[in-house]
C-alpha cells in the first residue's frame, strides 16, 4: 500500500507532529463511516417503501430515476426547501434543538462499532457502556422535541413516547448484561472475537431468549410498527414531531432509520458474530475459502437481514394498544431477561455454552 503513495506525500506526512497525524486519521475514519451510513439511511426509506409494496402487491416508488433510485434525493431536496414554522409561544432554542438530539447519538455511536477486525473509529475498552449511554439520549431529544412546541397533542406524544422508551431501555440493558457475562469484555470488538468458530459459536444460541428480547425492544426504541403509538396519527394527530416541518421534520424522520441500522448493527455484534462468518467452522470448505472468512460483507448482509425484519414487522402487524406495549415491557421482557442472566450463572458454573473453554 505505500508503494502506491508518491515519497513527497509520505515525507509530508511524517513531517507532521503525531497530535496533527491522529486528528488526520481519526477525521478520515469518520468520513469513511459518515458517508456510507448517510447513503444507508436514505436508501433504506427507499427499500422499506419498495419491500412493503412487493408484499402489498404495489409498485413502490418508480418514478424518480431508474427504478425510482432517484427518490430519496427527491425527498431531501422537497424537505430541505419547505418552510420550518416556528411555533409562536414555543421555545425557539429547545425547538430547534430536539431534532439534532435525536439524530446526533444514532451516528456517534458508530465511534465504536468495529466494522471489522482491524477498523474501527475509537477501539475503547468500554464500548459497550459508550453505547448505552449514547443510546439513552435520543429520548431527551422526544422529550424536548414534546415539551418546546407548547402544543398538548405533541405533549402528550412526547409522554407516551418517553414512556415506552424508557421501559423497554431496561430490558435491552438487562439483555446486554447477557452479552457481557457470554463476551466476558465491555469492548465491541473483543465480544466478536468471542464468538469465534462459526454459527454454532454465536451468543444468539445460549442467549435465545435475550436475543428475541433485545431486537424486539429495539423496534420498540425505534417507535416502528407495531410500537408506534407515538405516531398514532387516528389518536394523537402525530405524535411528538407534529408542529416540525421541513428540515427540522427530516431530522426527525432520519433519526428513525438511522437507529433502525444501528439497532441491527448492534444485534449482528451481539449475538450474530459481527463480522464473522457463518461458515467458519465448515473445515470440509477447505482453507482460505472466501466463505469462511470474516469480512465487512458479512457484517453489511446481517444488517440488511434485520433491516428486512424491520420493514415485515411493518408489513404484518396492527398496531399494538398502548397498555400492551407497556405490559410487554415491564411484565414480560424484564422478567424474562432477569430469569435468563440467572440461567446464564448457572451455565458458566457448569461451564457451558461460551464458558466452556
Amino acid at each position: 500500500m505505500s508503494s502506491m503513495i508518491p515519497q513527497f506525500a509520505l515525507d509530508l506526512w511524517n513531517a507532521l507532529p503525531i497530535d496533527v497525524q491522529t486528528v488526520v486519521t481519526h477525521v478520515f475514519k469518520i468520513v469513511i463511516v459518515l458517508v456510507p451510513l448517510i447513503l444507508a439511511v436514505a436508501f433504506t426509506t427507499y427499500f422499506e417503501r419498495k419491500v412493503i409494496g412487493y408484499m402489498q402487491r404495489r409498485i413502490g416508488p418508480n418514478r424518480v430515476g431508474p427504478l425510482g433510485l432517484g427518490q430519496p434525493f427527491a425527498d431531501v431536496i422537497k424537505l430541505l426547501i419547505k418552510e420550518v414554522v416556528i411555533p409562536t409561544r414555543s421555545n425557539r432554542f429547545l425547538f430547534l434543538i430536539a431534532p439534532m438530539l435525536a439524530l446526533i447519538p444514532a451516528f456517534a455511536t458508530w465511534a465504536v462499532i468495529p466494522l471489522n477486525d482491524t477498523f474501527v473509529i475509537a477501539d475503547i475498552n468500554a464500548g459497550l457502556l459508550y453505547v448505552l449511554s449514547l443510546t439513552s439520549l435520543g429520548v431527551y431529544g422526544v422529550i424536548l422535541a414534546g415539551w418546546a412546541t407548547n402544543s398538548k397533542y405533541a405533549f402528550l406524544g412526547a409522554m407516551r413516547s418517553a414512556a415506552q422508551i424508557v421501559a423497554y431501555e431496561i430490558a435491552m440493558g438487562f439483555a446486554l448484561v447477557g452479552v457481557l457475562m457470554a463476551g466476558g469484555s465491555l469492548n465491541l470488538g473483543d465480544i466478536v472475537r468471542a464468538q469465534g468458530g462459526g454459527i454454532t459459536n454465536w451468543f444468539w444460541l445460549p442467549l435465545l431468549p435475550l436475543f428475541f428480547v433485545y431486537f424486539i425492544s429495539g423496534v420498540a426504541e425505534t417507535n416502528r410498527a407495531p410500537f408506534d403509538v407515538a405516531e398514532g396519527e387516528s389518536e394523537i394527530v402525530a405524535g411528538f414531531h407534529v408542529e416540525y416541518s421541513g428540515v427540522a421534520f427530516a431530522l426527525f424522520f432520519l433519526a428513525e432509520y438511522a437507529n433502525m441500522l444501528l439497532i441491527s448493527a448492534l444485534t449482528s455484534i451481539f449475538f450474530l458474530g459481527g463480522w464473522a462468518s457463518p461458515f467458519e467452522g465448515w473445515t470440509f470448505l477447505g482453507e482460505g475459502n472466501f466463505l469462511r472468512e470474516p469480512s465487512l460483507l458479512w457484517f453489511c448482509l446481517k444488517i440488511a437481514f434485520f433491516i428486512f425484519i424491520f420493514f415485515w414487522l411493518r408489513a404484518t402487524f396492527p398496531r399494538y394498544r398502548y397498555d400492551q406495549i407497556m405490559r410487554l415491557g415491564w411484565k414480560v421482557f424484564i422478567p424474562v431477561t432477569l430469569v435468563w442472566i440467572a440461567v446464564e450463572a448457572v451455565m458458566a458454573w457448569l461451564k457451558v455454552g461460551p464458558w466452556a473453554a
